[in-house]
């Protein structure tokens, strides 16, 4: 008899490049050996140059890709990406509360390009409804300066912004720099229980092009490990190597364009996890 595979869920909008969103997420699943299950709550038209369009869906949609799966497959792990709005928020906090599943909310808000991926009324609902039932948030700088209500530019800053979530929330905080890569070294910072730890790979030698979808992925990537049954600490070291390794084997598009890939080398020990 074979073994069960763990089966996780993202919820997120759909990336017609195939970098972000729910392409990225599945990508990374199968990478990680997990089921995938999606439930769609927007249609981006976009590459990794621009974001043409957005097409929002019902939430009413959402709630039932939702409970259509819940109803056939039994979810370990959900993560969440794009919710576009209020309503969709609303709708998933619901159902996640109800069912009682494990939780990542990664708070997509604005692409890299600078185009609006969250509502601004959505803001505070996702801060209300859906961060209290997380196991872990995984904001972007940008993301936790919206959220803290503060400018974040020192590394003091980052460990002040990441205490300040997981006591707000009582939950894990993975605060991704990669917007603010200064040498070459990329360090993120994380608030588990209440103590503070630097998570650092080497910074990858791509544009910034070829790093688009690298939160998707790195999220999508904690969920899977989580799932699988992996410590905290060991989900948070492989996920963060799969997107270094993902960046360094990128896949060559075209003579100009390069795009994450799964990497076939496991990069872990370019990874560190240290008490602050």
């Amino acid at each position: 008899m074979s073994e069960v595979k763990p089966t996780v869920l993202t919820v997120a909008g759909s990336d017609s490049g195939g970098g972000a969103g729910i392409q990225a997420d599945l990508r990374t699943f199968t990478a990680f050996e997990v089921y995938g299950c999606s439930v769609i709550t927007a249609v981006t038209s976009q590459n990794p140059y621009e974001v043409r369009r957005v097409d929002i869906l019902p939430e009413e949609a959402v709630k039932t890709q939702f409970e259509s799966v819940l109803a056939a497959f039994p979810v370990r792990f959900v993560k969440t990406g794009m919710l576009a709005n209020s309503r969709i928020v609303e709708c998933v906090a619901e159902i996640v509360e109800k069912s009682a599943l494990q939780l990542i909310v990664d708070p997509v808000m604005v692409s890299t390009s600078g185009t609006k991926l969250l509502a601004d009324s959505a803001v505070d609902s996702m801060m209300e409804s859906l961060f209290p039932l997380a196991k872990w948030i995984t904001p972007n700088i940008p993301e936790a300066e919206l959220i803290c209500r503060r400018t974040l530019r020192t590394p003091d800053d980052l460990a002040g912004a990441a205490l300040q979530l997981y006591e707000k929330y009582k939950c894990g905080c993975l605060l991704k720099s990669g917007h603010n890569i200064s040498s070459d070294k990329v360090t993120d910072i994380v608030c588990y229980q209440g103590e503070l730890f630097a998570l650092t790979s080497p910074a990858a030698e791509i544009d910034s092009k070829t790093a688009h979808g690298t939160g998707c992925t790195l999220s999508a990537a904690l969920a899977a490990n989580f799932a699988s049954g992996k410590s905290w600490q060991e989900a948070l070291m492989q996920a963060k190597a799969f997107v270094y390794g993902s960046l360094c084997e990128n896949a060559k598009l075209s003579g100009e364009l390069s795009q994450m890939y799964p990497p076939g080398e496991n990069y872990f020990n370019q990874v560190s996890l240290r008490k602050l």
